[in-house]
């Protein structure tokens, strides 16, 4: 039997197959992270539009290191700090 693959972003934001599923994901077009579970992205994804755009890391290092900035929906001290306040 197979393992289960995930397709994760590296810091380069080029993709690559983990056995291990992504910790946060994010938005490809806003370069936009956070947590799975953010009820903002889960707005979204369920009006469909959200889906295509979609990708996943492997922690949050990764996601900054890939250009991309913290959700001020579900972390809001992570989004605060980025902006300098």
């Amino acid at each position: 039997m197979s393992e289960k693959t995930y397709m994760l972003l590296g810091s380069d934001r080029e993709p690559f197959e983990s056995t291990v599923p992504g910790a946060f994901g994010g938005h490809r077009g806003s370069r936009i992270y956070g947590r799975l579970d953010c009820a903002a992205a889960l707005r979204a994804i369920a009006k469909g539009g959200y889906v295509k755009s979609r990708v996943f890391f492997a922690d949050e290092a990764t996601a900054i290191e890939a250009g991309y900035r913290p959700c001020g929906v579900c972390l809001p001290d992570r989004y605060r700090a980025w902006k300098g306040q």
